[in-house]
């Protein structure tokens, strides 16, 4: 194993491992941070071909304190105040007193369940308050929750977790303070720190936000050096007192997340693919850092009663009881109350309250290691592979056949979404003018008027549903700047457009478009055309007798192949560029011409029109 013992090689090895759990996890529709915690126990403890934290020696734990700066940040990013505003009392109450019924109830259960002394059980009980964005947004990107239930576990996640850090360093304190080991003007320091951190991010929030509206930064700069202003934040912050750089980078990206910054978004994309890095990376790196004792330590009978009292206990009263006389539904009192992972803060900040309090004295703290890695690895298991099926049981997950959303209220547009809407999929037309939705209206497919790319529309309209958005306005321009807005959220393989009208295809690069649909000449005016000359939406379902080839040699020559309805009830759409396989059971959705009758009545009527 001396090759493992290369500190290039290790780090490649972490990294590697974190982003093809991730890939992994997506493959197989697990939780990501599952698959991550039992990657880096298997190369760690229990096959010894790692240890992170001796071959990074010193570096550790700044590295994964750097990283969770970031993470933090780039979710604190996320924070729109108008984002709370359907929700922002039942947020208030999970924030405070939800916070705080979890501190006192999880310090309690330390004590009498874990066999901690008071002193060590109130200061772990602040820091397993905590569910930060390491945890909760993998969590969240998995499951596909309902807008609300997801923004609110998202806000508690982000918010909670720098307080759950500071509220364990403000317990410590306290208890020096209560003991005679420092003064009372030492110990109100640690208030003054917090609000030094507090006005320290948001001044750097302000700034950096009026730097990148000015156009004080180049474009290939604005990244690269928000990257480096959040780390001399969160170092600067540190310094001052140990843990308040976490409330500073997110007081900071609250700060700019609600100056509407035009190009926060680019940004924004940026700090996410960072993110993801680094979340899979430091995963592998604690875990696979743990030591063979503390694996086994985890199964006492007194940690694994004070883990079953967290979950079934302290979580579900904090938030039951901190809602009352909220409009918080029952269904979602019950997924909140259930969903609380924790993660990466409260291994990193228990590792180091571990030492601490062993020096000054305290022996019961040695197991807080192993009683805060069998939290975290508790809750990382039992809410990530319940959390789908528990949202399924409340109807609170968005539907299992994903939703489409269609830009732009035409003729076609309304024919599509009927026929969609009739295959079992939920749809939805949006369009700025509500004239043009007039067709949809008709018809009963639910629409939304406004811009898709406004701010007002971000926030008021629900995206969860719908995963898959075709373009199809009658501005080529229009539908790919809509294309190249929303690609990195949905993905080019769920984002269609319809073919360019009077552009050449040529003349826009693949990467600012999506997928063509149904012919490289199928633009939206001529699908209009086509269904003003009365063409219809016809289903032809294949079988073992009526196979491929038989349809192919069938069909009418200026037919259109929309979409595929396979057996399963799921949708595939029809692209000249996309290979799908055809079998029994599949049911072909074309727009074809019309039968010989109606084109007669169709060229009746359109001599009487003439006459």
């Amino acid at each position: 194993m001396e090759i493992l013992d290369s500190l290039l090689v290790v780090l490649m090895v972490i990294i590697f491992l974190g982003i093809f759990s991730q890939w992994l996890a997506w493959r197989f529709r697990m939780p990501a941070i599952v698959i991550m915690s039992i990657v880096g126990l298997l190369v760690g403890p229990v096959f010894g071909l790692i240890n992170p934290e001796a071959s990074l020696g010193e570096l550790f734990s700044p590295l994964i304190s750097l990283a969770v700066a970031i993470i933090l940040f780039e979710g604190s990013l996320n924070l729109d105040f108008r984002e709370v505003k359907t929700f922002s009392k039942p947020l208030t109450h999970i924030v405070t007193l939800g916070a705080f019924i979890a501190w006192i109830a999880g310090s309690l259960a330390a004590h009498y369940l874990a066999g901690l002394s008071l002193e060590v059980a109130f200061i772990i009980g602040g820091l397993f308050i905590v569910t930060g964005p390491t945890v909760i947004l993998p969590l969240l990107r998995q499951a596909k929750l309902k807008s609300r239930p997801a923004a609110i576990l998202k806000w508690e996640g982000i918010v909670v977790d720098p307080f759950g850090a500071l509220l364990a360093v403000f317990a410590y304190e306290f208890i020096k303070f209560a003991g005679g080991t420092i003064t009372l003007e030492e110990f109100l320091l640690f208030f003054g720190a917090s609000i030094f951190a507090t006005l320290l991010g948001v001044g750097v929030g302000w700034g950096q936000g009026k730097m990148l509206e000015r156009g004080m930064i180049p474009e290939y700069l604005k990244a690269p050096v928000l990257f480096a202003v959040v780390l001399l934040v969160f170092v600067v912050s540190d310094l001052v007192m140990h843990e308040t750089g976490l409330l500073a980078v997110t007081a900071m990206g609250i700060m700019m997340a609600n100056m509407h910054i035009a190009s926060i978004n680019d940004i924004r994309h940026f700090k996410e693919n960072i993110s993801v890095l680094l979340i899979s990376t430091i995963f592998v790196m604690l875990t696979a850092s743990l030591q063979a004792e503390t694996l086994l330590a985890i199964f006492d009978w007194r940690i694994i009663v004070f883990v079953a009292a967290m979950l079934f206990v302290v979580r579900p009263l904090s938030i039951w009881v901190s809602t009352i006389g909220t409009d918080l539904h029952w269904k979602e009192k019950t997924l909140i109350g259930w969903i609380a992972p924790r993660g990466i803060v409260a291994l990193t900040v228990s590792g180091y309250f571990a030492g601490v309090l062993t020096e000054n004295g305290y022996q019961d703290a040695d197991i807080l290691t192993a009683l805060t890695f069998a939290l975290v690895f508790s809750t990382v298991v039992f809410h990530g592979f319940s959390i789908g099926w528990l949202a399924k049981k409340l109807d609170l997950a968005a539907s299992d056949r994903p939703g489409v959303l269609i830009v732009g209220g035409t003729e076609f547009s309304a024919k599509l979404g009927e026929s969609l809407k009739n295959d079992g999929v939920e749809t939805l037309i949006v369009d700025s003018s509500w004239e043009h939705l007039r067709f949809a209206r008709k018809l009963g497919i639910p629409t939304y008027r406004g811009d898709i790319l406004s701010e007002q529309t971000e926030y008021s309209l629900d995206f969860a549903p719908y995963p898959v958005m075709i373009a199809a306005t009658e501005t080529d321009a229009y539908n790919a700047l809509i294309s190249s807005n929303f690609i990195p959220e949905i993905g080019r393989e769920m984002l269609f457009q319809t073919a360019p009208y009077r552009a050449d295809k040529e003349d826009y690069h693949p990467s600012l478009g999506g997928i063509v649909l149904f012919d490289e000449q199928a633009d939206i005016y001529s699908l209009n055309s086509r269904i003003v000359r009365g063409h219809v939406i016809r289903k032809t379902t294949l079988t073992d007798k009526f196979t491929e080839d038989d349809y192919f040699k069938t069909r009418p020559d200026k037919s259109l192949l929309l979409y595929i309805k396979r057996e399963d009830g799921s949708v595939q759409f029809w692209a000249p560029k996309r290979k799908l396989t055809l079998k029994a059971g599949d049911t072909l959705v074309s727009l074809a011409p019309p039968v010989k009758e109606m084109e007669k009545a169709q060229e009746r009527i359109s001599s009487m029109k003439n006459q």
